[in-house]
Formats: C-alpha cells, sequence, structure tokens
C-alpha cells in the first residue's frame, strides 16, 4: 500500500458556536500541521479539541473561519472527499462482517473488486500486526485487536490525513502503551500527517511532533513537547503540565536580576521589566548547594518528603513561600531540616500574562 503525499492542514481563525448565545466550542482557532507531522491537540474533556477535529473531518462546519488542505478549502467538501480517514474512541465496527470485510467496506463503497479490497485489507492488516485474524468477527477480538482493526480500516483507504479522536482511552495502561507506539511506527512509516486527539498529557508528549493545548475552546500554546515544561507560555499552560512552582517578584528590565521574597534571581532568558512571575519544575530544583557566588540560592525548611519510589517529593518553606523539589530517591532530607535551595538561572522561566 503506498499512501499519497502527505498533505498540510491548515485551520484559519475557525469558531464553531452550536447556538444562538451559546458560548462558543472554539474560538478563532488557527494552526498549521505540516505535511508527515503528528499533531496532538491536548485539553481537558468538553474543551473543543474533538470538535476541531470533526470540523476538519467534515462531520461539523464552522461557524467562521477556513479548512485547508494543500491550499485548498475543505468548506462544503463532503466528508468522503476529503482525503482523510477517522478513528473513534470506540471501533465502531460492523458486528456481523468479518475483520477483512469491515477493513474493506470503504474500498467496496468506492467501487474496488472483491479481489482488489481482500488484498488490500489483507495488506492494511499486517502493518497493524494483525495478520492472521480477517476470518474472525469483531467480538472474538479484545478491545485493542478491535481498535487495530479501526486503524487498518482508516490506513486501507489510503488517506492524506489521519484524523484519530482518543482511539487508545477506552483501554487499559499496557495494551493503551502498545496501541501508541504502533500508531506512531504506522505513521512514521507511511509519512501520514495525522491530528491525535488526547486529554492525556503523557500520550501527547509521547506521540506529537507538536502539541496544541486547548482549553475553553482557544488554543493556548502550540510547540514541541518539551517547550511546554521548559518554557511554558502562561501560567495555565505551567500548571496544566504539572507546574506547581511559582514565584512572584520585579524586574529591572531585559538584563536585569529579578527581586523576590526569597531574594535575588537572575535568569538565562530577557525578563520584562515590571511584575512578572517565574516558575521552575521541582526535578530542576537543587538541594544542598549553591552557586560559587551564593547567586540563586536561599535557604529553606523541609516541611514535607513523600517517597515516590522514582523520586521523593520535598516541600519546602522559606517565609511565607512554598516550592516543590523533585530528587532521586537516595537523597534523603528530614521533615524540619534546613537546607540551602538553588534555582539554576536556565532552568527558571518568566510566565506571560
Amino acid at each position: 500500500m503506498s499512501p499519497p503525499a502527505s498533505a498540510r492542514l491548515e485551520l484559519r481563525d475557525v469558531s464553531l458556536r452550536y447556538g444562538r448565545g451559546a458560548e462558543p466550542a472554539l474560538k478563532g482557532l488557527s494552526l498549521t500541521v505540516e505535511p508527515g507531522e503528528l499533531v496532538a491537540l491536548l485539553g481537558p474533556s468538553g474543551c473543543g479539541k474533538t470538535t476541531a477535529l470533526k470540523i476538519v473531518a467534515g462531520l461539523l462546519a464552522p461557524t467562521s473561519g477556513e479548512v485547508l488542505v494543500d491550499g485548498r478549502s475543505l468548506l462544503g467538501v463532503p466528508p468522503e472527499k476529503r482525503g482523510a480517514a477517522m478513528v473513534f474512541q470506540k471501533p465502531l465496527l460492523f458486528p456481523h462482517m468479518s475483520v477483512e470485510a469491515n477493513v474493506g467496506f470503504g474500498l467496496r463503497m468506492r467501487g474496488a473488486s472483491q479481489a482488489e479490497s481482500s488484498a488490500r485489507a489483507r495488506e492494511a492488516l499486517g502493518r497493524v500486526r494483525m495478520e492472521g485474524h480477517g476470518d474472525r468477527r469483531p467480538d472474538e477480538l479484545s478491545g485493542g485487536q478491535q481498535q487495530r482493526v479501526s486503524l487498518a480500516r482508516a490506513l486501507v483507504t489510503e488517506p492524506s490525513l489521519l484524523l484519530l479522536d482518543e482511539p487508545l482511552s477506552a483501554l487499559d495502561a499496557n495494551l493503551r502503551s502498545a496501541l501508541r507506539d504502533l500508531v506512531r511506527e504506522v505513521q512514521e512509516e507511511g509519512g501520514y500527517t495525522t491530528v491525535f486527539v488526547t486529554h492525556d498529557q503523557e500520550e501527547a508528549v509521547v506521540l506529537a511532533d507538536r502539541i496544541a493545548l486547548v482549553t475553553g475552546g482557544a488554543l493556548r500554546m502550540y510547540d514541541r513537547p518539551q517547550a511546554f515544561y521548559d518554557r511554558p507560555r502562561t501560567r495555565e499552560v505551567a500548571e496544566f503540565f504539572g507546574a506547581t512552582n511559582f514565584i512572584e517578584g520585579r524586574s529591572a528590565g531585559p538584563d536585569g536580576p529579578v527581586e523576590t521574597a526569597l531574594g535575588t534571581f537572575g535568569l538565562a532568558t530577557p525578563v520584562p521589566a515590571g511584575k512578572v512571575t517565574l516558575t521552575i519544575r521541582p526535578e530542576a530544583v537543587r538541594l544542598g548547594t549553591q552557586s560559587e557566588d551564593g547567586g540563586n540560592s536561599f535557604v529553606a525548611r523541609v516541611s514535607e518528603a513523600t517517597y515516590l519510589g522514582t523520586q521523593i517529593s520535598y516541600r519546602l518553606q522559606a517565609g511565607d513561600t512554598s516550592l516543590r523539589a523533585a530528587l532521586p530517591p537516595h537523597t534523603r532530607l528530614a521533615v524540619g531540616e534546613r537546607t540551602t535551595v538553588r534555582l539554576p538561572a536556565e532552568s527558571l522561566w518568566p510566565l506571560g500574562p
């Protein structure tokens, strides 16, 4: 099976309102998915990410905005002519058909012969590691196997866009991990331009080339996975990705330090003058050490220590300010113990408004 050339998908200021006076489900969503790229639409339930996917698929029409593939508008184009294939959260297989017939169904509807649809269905099943299962019925398969069949059914049509709507959320952890790896492998092998909807932060980070974080129907940040940890745009983005340390301060200007209740901190990145909120990941906090010049350091008391197996989570108290630090399990500090805390300049990041 040779998929067509990967497509470039663009959403330009896409909005959707389900009824007059209703709160918009999507608010001016704009993003571009490059050919062969896998983008995760990430966000909590009800944030609009599945709505965006259905608009791309042609299952919903936007109230305003444009959807383009390779520069061509898809507005008014019926779903079956968009070159897109969608995999849903539930497999939605025909129970009375064999696995092979389920996979080849779309081809038969497009006029393919029985021989052609069977051959291509078997090839698609091979790509998702389901060889030898073509004669079975869906109810004879596990949940993970059924979702593999759904993926094969999408791939057999040779789509230019692959759309995945939380296809792993109903599976247990082990199955989800295995199928996640398969999705990425198949996507990379075929070079499919892919949009993957998920509410699972780890899933998005592992799978995606880029993540589009959507909350309240609006795009909050669109970047590489590492950027969400190292340089989140706002406090909302930082909190969504598990940040717990926020330090209020005032900056003297782009190259100047930031004055805070914990002391004066230098950063490796420019900071606008005025009020600023700094964040640092718990795993970037250093305990028991300070820089040679003593900068970016202060003394705090350990108020809580929680053993988590792969790490120990410490809560640190310095005056009215509380911070979290995550250290390897061999590092042992007792509750009540005082320790030097260092916040490396390269790990401190100023948040936008």
